[in-house]
């Protein structure tokens, strides 16, 4: 009964420090992610990133003219006939433009982060 429980606390640690090192490799990619775009406003942040297989996600964060905090989250879903944008609750697809652009940073940030995090850097 005991090696019963204790495998289990094992299990959960365990799961537990994936979990843990999975969220820091997403900053990590959200990171990196967020350069591509160019320069972060001062004090502002900026996050792309691919949640999974379908989802890339672009959040970013600036304080105005005024002073006030703004948040933009906009989230592409990829399917196979059409990409799907959600921002602020609205869904449109996006122009071929926006998916070209799409397509392209997504090029970049799997690249950058393959070598930048992953050090898998492709062979010429």
């Amino acid at each position: 009964m005991i090696q019963k429980m204790f495998k289990g606390i094992v299990k959960s640690r365990e799961e537990q420090r994936q979990a843990v090192l999975l969220r820091k490799l997403m900053r990590q990619e959200a990171e990196i992610g967020g350069q591509i775009f160019g320069p972060v406003r001062p004090g502002g942040r900026r996050e792309f990133f691919c949640l999974d297989k379908h989802t890339w996600v672009w959040h970013e964060e600036w304080d105005d003219e005024k002073g006030v905090r703004q948040v933009k989250t906009t989230r592409y879903d990829v399917r196979a006939d059409q990409i799907i944008k959600s921002q602020d609750g609205n869904y449109t697809h996006v122009t071929k433009q926006e998916a070209l652009n799409l397509r392209e940073a997504a090029r970049i940030y799997r690249e950058r982060t393959s070598a930048e995090i992953y050090n898998n850097v492709k062979s010429a």
